[in-house]
């Protein structure tokens, strides 16, 4: 009998009285299909002599006798059924589908045309289906599989490479996708097969999917499979399936998703307004002058990638002992990926794109893990992440700190830890676990400590609370964790080495006694609180305008506490709470001194101050924590409150909550105009002066500090012609090697920079010039370079002392040839 697309019966409730359905796909199967159907008969007729079973051949579009061949065999066995799909080829999707929908079995077989995994295998897969799974796939890979023909080798190294991928992006933990002898159970596959788009191979992974999603078990069953020849996939055909299944992706993806990530992307292009207006032109005046660094990094690395330098040190800054660019943070994770970006428009779109799209991208990833783990309602969990991506902390850190901005790596992290515990692939999620670290690594050091510590917090609260779910997952966890360091640690070794150990590393940084926060400050509002800004106020709390690491402003805090003691009795609840309150505390710093007392207490980071690593992190940034963590309870109370059955309980909870978000709101972050670079340096003619070929440098006057950058930036705009002494990053000082920034300072350099902060100049004589030219010389410099800029008059004056000569005005700044006769 043959059945037409427009006629297939659906199977709806599905008819019990039918018990196995077998689906055989076929496309120009004339030759094989005979035999095939005889031997599946045969076998039915053997195993389920008791049992009523029909099979259900789709021919789809065959050129040739298929049709013929199967209406032989019907007319000799009417349980077996032709369904035609169509006068032209669709696919292999399309074949399976009408198949399933025109089953009525109360278990559905597919199986190929050409029996590669022979029919009584059924009896493996059967036995799956008892023990309680709802899918039993056919595998070639799974242990205890074996092979009796293989196919061309160079044909299943690339079918294999093929399937990996489809793992990888559709379908992680089954070995074998793409198989094609699979038991369902009957109902369930004729809802996924209804359910389903794809009309090519990608149908395998699409209904594997729609199972996963279902919470239906799947297993995969080792099977015999034996190569046939006239096999209609090819190695091609496994890319067509990552096309396929990019598509299926692409229309699966909710629109409050898409609306969500554009809605973190228009907040950070808003914040970054206006650096956008003309990205070479503009500075962010609030970040001092860490954009002068970043936009260096960013340079330095593209460049020594082209001329094949290391990438991990440079003498371009701070000539002759140059930098240890692995201990300045250099974020090789982007400026190696972004090279081209920056050799291509410049380094200050680079940092700029960097920036934006990094804290847009921070903000999708914490959407991406409230959604997963916290609350389901997107709009909820677009409030938390906002929350968590843009918290005054992290907008203090957006005028400088990319490595404390970009940070969609933390929340991939947090979430395959959470994996972990459950015990279902620890192997595998180890190994991702330490391949994230490692590239969170290269993002940034000290972010991955600070997650680090908040998920112990938090780890630690949440045992305490539910001691039954600690006693299930610190096994599984902890062997993870394992792994994960396995896994780091040769991938790690090296650079962390040249850190630790190479030139120009140094042992911990000195940040001072304040650096932790005050208590005020957890309760104050950022410089650049859209509503409530302070700056007098907020610089008076803070180290500087890039390290205001709390700010949240007492409105938040109180709504955080009523969040928590409304819904005290959730464990994930008093976890966060106790997260965000011991990182709070944490910030203050070894000692903090009450408010308006002169009571000075200790605080529990005296117990970390001194111990490796934390040596060198400003506590007060550890309160950063704290972001993603009122971030995830703000979610929790507006799911909860977009559930609330009354209108006015509703009205009254998002009020409060819009009222005690308004005063954190950013406000844009600040730029002006920025300085050209004077015509000397970038129309070369600093050629003329500095023989670099004779390892001579150009020397800025001042020399470039932490106070003053902007030389750097000559460099790059002479695509890193010359090298110069001083510069801004952190390097060794004395014999301990303790960390300082910028260059170890010498006598000429320590006058030059008094001088242009006071503008007086000293009594400049015979002892001083005898100095200044053993500085030269430690320097190697052929030229010194003076730009207009504050106290200009008395610089020039100071440096004409020094050296005995005035200098030339040439290309917009005052130059000094230092050689012989110049």
């Amino acid at each position: 009998m043959s059945t037409t697309a427009t006629t297939v019966p659906k199977a709806a409730g599905g008819h019990l009285s039918v018990d196995l359905s077998v689906v055989v796909p076929a496309y120009n199967e004339e030759a094989r299909l005979a035999p095939s159907l005889d031997a599946i008969i045969a076998h039915l007729t053997a195993t389920e002599a008791a049992a009523r079973w029909e099979i259900i051949v789709v021919d789809d579009g065959s050129t040739d006798g298929t049709a013929e061949v199967v209406a032989a065999v019907t007319a000799r066995d009417a349980r077996v059924q032709l369904v035609s799909g169509g006068p032209r080829n669709r696919g292999k999707g399309h074949a399976l589908r009408l198949g399933v929908l025109a089953s009525h079995g109360r278990r559905v077989l597919l199986t190929d045309a050409d029996l590669s995994a022979p029919i009584d295998e059924l009896e493996r897969l059967d036995k799956a289906l008892s023990d309680g799974h709802t899918a039993a796939i056919g595998s070639r890979e799974a242990p205890g599989a074996s092979i009796e023909r293989h196919q061309h080798r160079l044909r299943e190294t690339l079918g294999r490479v093929g399937n990996l991928l489809i793992r990888g992006v559709a379908v992680p933990g089954i070995r074998d996708t793409q198989c094609g002898f699979k038991l369902f159970d009957g109902d369930r596959a004729r809802e996924a097969f209804a359910a389903s788009r794809l009309d090519g191979f990608g149908i395998d992974v699409e209904i594997l999917r729609f199972f996963r999603r279902s919470g239906w078990p799947v297993v995969e069953v080792p099977v015999r499979w034996s190569h046939q020849p006239g096999s209609k996939i090819r190695p091609r055909d496994y890319a067509r399936v990552l096309g396929e299944l990019a598509v299926l992706r692409a229309r699966s993806v909710r629109r409050a998703d898409v609306l969500a990530v554009l809605g973190f992307l228009l907040m950070a292009v808003t914040l970054y307004i206006g650096r956008w207006l003309d990205p070479n032109g503009r500075y962010l005046p609030d970040s001092l002058q860490d954009q002068n660094q970043w936009e260096w990094f960013f340079a330095v690395t593209a460049d020594n990638l082209v001329h094949f330098r290391n990438p991990l040190f440079t003498t371009f800054q701070g000539f002759p002992d140059g930098v240890n660019l692995m201990a300045n943070t250099v974020m090789l994770g982007l400026s190696v990926p972004f090279a081209p970006v920056t050799l291509l428009l410049g380094p200050a779109v680079t940092l700029a794109l960097v920036m934006t799209l990094g804290l847009a991208a921070t903000a999708a990833a914490w959407y991406w893990l409230i959604v997963k783990h916290v609350v389901r309602h997107r709009g909820a969990a677009f409030a938390g992440a906002a929350l968590a991506a843009f918290a005054p902390p992290m907008v203090s850190h957006a005028n400088a700190h990319p490595n404390f901005v970009v940070l969609f790596m933390i929340p991939p992290i947090v979430d395959r830890a959470l994996r972990l515990c459950t015990g279902a692939r620890t192997r595998r999620d180890g190994i991702v676990l330490g391949l994230m670290a490692t590239y969170q690594i290269f993002l940034g050091e000290e972010p991955l400590l600070l997650a680090a510590m908040g998920m112990l917090l938090f780890a630690a609260a949440y045992g305490v609370v539910r001691p039954d779910v600690a006693r299930e997952t610190w096994r599984p966890l902890l062997k993870g964790l394992g792994i994960a360091v396995l896994v780091v640690l040769p991938l790690v070794t090296f650079p962390l080495t040249w850190q630790f150990f190479g030139p120009q590393s140094y042992g911990n940084i000195a940040h001072g006694s304040n650096s932790g926060n005050s208590p005020l400050a957890l309760l104050s509002f950022a410089e650049r609180s859209l509503l409530a800004g302070d700056r007098a106020r907020a610089d008076a709390l803070s180290l500087n305008i890039t390290e205001q690491n709390a700010f949240y402003g007492w409105p938040l805090v109180l709504l955080a506490l009523g969040i928590v003691v409304r819904l005290w009795e959730h464990a994930l609840v008093k976890a966060l709470a106790f997260t965000a309150v011991a990182a709070a505390v944490l910030s203050l710093g070894p000692e903090f001194r009450l408010p308006r007392t002169d009571l000075v207490l200790p605080g529990p980071w005296a117990l970390l101050a001194e111990k490796p690593l934390f040596e060198s992190v400003i506590e007060g940034r550890v309160a950063m924590i704290c972001a993603p963590v009122l971030g995830m309870l703000l979610a929790i109370a507006c799911a909860r409150l977009a559930a609330a059955p009354g209108l006015g309980t509703r009205y009254l909870g998002f009020m409060a909550i819009t009222l005690a978000l308004l005063p954190v709101v950013p406000a844009p972050l600040r730029s002006v105009e920025r300085a050209e670079v004077p015509a000397f340096i970038a129309d070369g003619t600093w050629k003329s002066y500095v023989d670099t070929g004779a390892g001579e440098t150009l020397v800025p006057v001042p020399l470039p500090d932490p106070g003053n950058a902007e030389a750097l930036r000559w460099q790059s705009t002479a695509d890193f012609g010359f090298r110069m002494p001083g510069g801004y990053f952190n390097g060794p000082f004395g014999e301990d090697r303790v960390g300082i920034y910028g260059a170890v300072p010498r006598h000429t350099s320590n006058l030059l920079r008094d001088v242009r902060y006071t503008g007086k100049v000293p009594v400049i004589g015979v002892n001083w010039q005898t100095q200044a030219q053993k500085d030269f010389a430690y320097w190697h410099a052929g030229a010194l370079v003076l730009r207009p800029q504050p106290y200009e008059e008395q610089l020039r004056e100071a440096v004409e002392k020094l050296v005995g000569r005035p200098g030339k005005w040439v290309g917009g700044v005052w130059v000094w040839d230092l050689h012989e006769g110049g």
